[in-house]
């Protein structure tokens, strides 16, 4: 017999269901109420407790410079308010009634721009207004601030309570001020949205990714919860030396003060890279104040001047058109050239007549270049144009700044091929010296660093990599534009021109007493205003532009300063910036070599063995390194013959003493001569010359005085 007993059971089970599916269509009908005529209120409660979809800023990534120092980074700033609306809600009106005196007096000691009066009349004005965001201080503030303001009598209460309020913001910091401002680049305002530089270009990089996230009220209190989290934005190693960039401003400002420059621009580079290691741009403000407004080392197109000058020579060596030793004729300082005339900067004191190739850049003749290149490319002008874009000073180097591109014009004819649509008599002698161009600085820098680099021309570079917290992310090698812009060849015989400019020419300035420098000087006359050249008020761009040490390179620099009126001189004025940068660069970096002198002693041999021979150059060597040798002559190394004779040593001093080995058909005496002036003086007569050993010329097979025949060979001993 079962012992369920179905009779009894059944009954309870039935009511149970009952009321349990009574239960349930009451909970369905109650949903159903709350979702159709009660929806509106319950949506206006939920939304009082969450809100979705907050996005989260990323903090943004730092810039650095080449060796980790910080450059740019983002820091809170915070703006304070008062909500006096929550201090009524809350009932705490007689507790900051009592306080306003403690809290006024606070807030002066911490903003004393403002008195305790000044601020418990202007608190009590939000008060009497109920504002629910009044502005406690008109300017963002740092986090150890907003903590010392929050610190004060009902502030440090809850916000619910006390009324405190600070609104957070990213704000770009730069430690190092105004330092390379505008290659760093900069946001606007309270904005994060980049301005210029790098900030600009690596935005994206920087930036990072905004999160999701919402916020939901658990127990009287909102809890953040991360639905996406933001992503930081990556960190930028730049190329930028911030003791070299120090350096370049201090040298470059220094120099517009003296002068009163309206606009400067200083670039170093490293040679084999071609990292930017500094990279200045000042102009005068209104206040007569220097500051970096605008980026003109990479934006400014003007005509280059002399300094083009170098591009226009090597086109014609690497022709093969001229050589070295080719000479041209400069006249009384002023040329005519198809009913113009081309003037030297020395033409009202007699011009420099007869120059060699070299000397036309030591003394950067325009005359002289402008006639080589008219010479040998006036009836095919194009060929010039192509040398100079073989030289890379046209290309565009698509560096992260934005760098305006050169302008070099090229020659174009019409459908017949014998009128020309853009070109005219004078475009060719006037581009060969820098006129009829515009080259902004960062693309002239790139082609004398090519040369000091063998004629391997690299992209400038501005950032190695980027990074964040786990380490490398992309690295960015150095780019090379042009394996080789001239041959090996020309790419020597142009450095030891270069070296000369210095050494011999008008870019004295520029060099050093402790290593040897390259480069060349410029000054060109730029137009102001809609009259042009011919207003009378002209504006000169002076500019240096070399490398250093000259025959190893280690950095290539540039110099443009921007003037009004004379004097002028792209040698003396930026070729001096350049000599400060290089040398302290130099010095920064342990390369600079102390003067000879500081090594003497009592055995040291002052005066040095002088050959007999070309007494004009030995002259020349004495006098620089601070000897006057005795002399019974007058003449001028760097215009001059060579001038032959003897030296004579006593040990004390040298004396020089001419004499005339001209004569045509009678062997000179060389005894004592080096092998260089023995060999240019026998075979300035026709005679061919066997050479043994070294030295000094201590035998000769032809005597002093015989007569001799053209094609003779004459045999010289050395010792």
């Amino acid at each position: 017999m079962s012992l369920f007993n179905d009779k009894k059971s059944m009954p309870r089970y039935s009511a149970i269901a009952i009321v349990i599916a009574f239960i349930a269509l009451i909970v369905q009908a109650k949903t159903l109420y709350i979702m159709t005529v009660e929806r509106d209120f319950w949506t206006q409660v939920g939304n009082r407790v969450k809100k979705d979809s907050i996005t989260t800023r990323p903090v943004r990534g730092n810039i650095l410079s080449c060796d980790g120092q910080l450059m740019a980074s983002s820091l809170p700033n915070f703006k304070l308010y008062v909500d006096f609306n929550a201090i009524h809600n809350a009932k705490n009106d007689s507790l900051f009634e009592v306080k306003l005196d403690s809290i006024a007096n606070g807030l002066s000691a911490i903003f004393p721009e403002k008195s305790a009066e000044e601020f418990k009349k202007h608190l009590m004005e939000g008060y009497e207004k109920r504002h629910t965001n009044w502005a406690i201080w008109k300017k963002r503030v740092s986090y150890s601030t907003m903590c010392e303001v929050r610190s004060l009598p009902i502030f440090r209460l809850n916000p619910n309570k006390g009324g405190f309020k600070a609104d957070s913001y990213e704000a770009r910091q730069r430690p190092y001020g105004s330092l390379a401002k505008r290659t760093i680049g900069s946001l606007f305002g309270e904005k994060d949205s980049a301005v210029c530089g790098l900030e600009l270009y690596y935005d994206s990089l920087l930036r990072g990714e905004t999160g999701i996230r919402h916020v939901r009220k658990v127990l009287n209190r909102y809890l953040p919860i991360d639905d996406t989290p933001p992503t930081n934005g990556y960190d930028i190693i730049t190329t930028i030396d911030v003791s070299m960039q120090d350096l370049a401003e201090r040298a470059l400002l220094k120099e517009l003060n003296k002068i009163n420059g309206n606009v400067g621009v200083a670039i170093v580079m490293e040679v084999a890279t071609g990292d930017v290691k500094a990279m200045v741009n000042l102009q005068k403000m209104p206040s007569g104040q220097y500051a970096e407004a605008q980026n003109h080392a990479v934006s400014d197109l003007l005509e280059p001047g002399s300094v083009f000058k170098t591009a226009s020579i090597m086109v014609a060596l690497e022709d093969g058109v001229v050589d070295t030793t080719y000479r041209v004729d400069t006249g009384c300082g002023v040329w005519p050239m198809y009913k113009r005339e081309m003037k030297d900067h020395n033409w009202r004191r007699g011009g420099y007549g007869m120059l060699t190739l070299p000397q036309t850049l030591w003394v950067s003749s325009n005359i002289g270049v402008s006639r080589i290149i008219d010479d040998h490319y006036h009836n095919n002008p194009e060929k010039f144009v192509k040398g100079i874009y073989r030289l890379g000073l046209a290309d565009d180097l698509k560096i992260p700044l934005g760098a305006a591109k050169p302008r070099i014009r090229m020659p174009k004819k019409d459908k017949t091929g014998r009128q020309w649509l853009n070109w005219s008599d004078t475009a060719l002698p006037w581009m060969s010296i820098g006129y009829e161009t515009q080259v902004p600085p960062i693309s002239t820098l790139t082609f004398y660093n090519a040369i000091a680099n063998g004629g391997k021309m690299m992209q400038p570079r501005f950032v190695k990599e980027i990074r964040d917290n786990e380490g490398m992310v992309k690295e960015f090698p150095p780019v090379v534009l042009k394996e080789r812009i001239a041959k090996e060849s020309t790419i020597k015989k142009i450095t030891t021109i270069l070296e000369q400019v210095v050494r011999l020419g008008l870019g004295k300035k520029a060099g050093s007493t402790s290593f040897l420098v390259a480069g060349k000087t410029g000054t060109a006359q730029i137009s102001k205003g809609a009259a042009g050249y011919k207003s009378g008020q002209m504006n000169y761009l002076l500019s240096f532009a070399g490398f250093f040490p000259a025959y190893q390179p280690m950095y290539s620099c540039i110099v443009c300063i921007q003037k009004s009126g004379l004097p002028a001189s792209g040698g003396g004025m930026s070729g001096v910036v350049f000599h400060e940068i290089s040398e302290g660069i130099m010095a920064q970096t342990n390369k600079l070599k102390l003067d000879a002198t500081d090594a003497r002693d009592g055995n040291s041999i002052l005066i040095p063995d002088v050959k007999d021979g070309n007494i004009l150059a030995a002259d020349y060597v004495l006098s620089q390194i601070g000897l006057k040798p005795r002399a019974d002559w007058d003449g001028d190394y760097m215009h001059g013959n060579p001038i032959w004779g003897r030296a004579d040593n006593n040990g004390h001093n040298v004396t020089f003493t001419k004499e005339d080995m001209t004569q045509k058909d009678v062997m000179p005496d060389v005894h004592g001569m080096g092998a260089r002036d023995a060999v240019f003086i026998i075979e300035k007569k026709g005679m061919k010359v066997k050479l043994q050993g070294r030295g000094k010329v201590v035998e000769q097979s032809i005597g002093a005085g015989e007569k001799i025949k053209k094609g003779m060979t004459c045999s010289l001993r050395l010792a």
